[in-house]
C-alpha cells in the first residue's frame, strides 16, 4: 500500500499523523509512506494532513472540498483532533 500525507508546511498534525503511521507499519513490510507539501487548493488536499491510501483519501466525508487549511479529525472522545488515532488508521487501512 502507498500511502501520501498531504499537508501544509509547518502543520503539527502530519507530524503526529506520521509518527502513528510509523509505528504500526513497522512490523508490515510492503508499505511506503511518502510526504508531499502542498500550497494550492489544486493539489486535492481537504485540509492538513490528509492521508492518501492508494490515491484515495479513508477519511474523506461527502461535500468534502479541496482546501488548503487545518484538518481536524473527530475523535471517539468526542472531540477534534489534528491527525487520527492510531485506532482510528488501523480500521481506516484495515490493519
Amino acid at each position: 500500500m502507498n500511502l501520501e500525507i498531504l499537508h501544509v508546511p509547518g502543520c503539527p498534525g502530519a507530524d503526529l499523523l506520521a509518527g502513528r503511521l510509523t509505528g504500526l507499519l513497522a512490523a508490515r513490510p510492503g508499505h511506503r509512506i511518502v510526504r508531499r507539501v502542498v500550497t494550492s487548493q489544486t493539489d486535492g488536499m481537504t485540509g492538513s494532513p490528509t492521508l492518501l491510501a492508494d490515491g484515495a483519501d479513508p477519511f474523506a466525508r461527502p461535500g468534502d472540498i479541496p482546501s488548503v487549511s487545518c484538518r481536524l479529525y473527530p475523535g471517539e472522545d468526542g472531540r477534534l483532533h489534528p491527525a487520527p488515532s492510531s485506532a482510528q488508521l488501523r480500521a481506516a487501512l484495515a490493519l
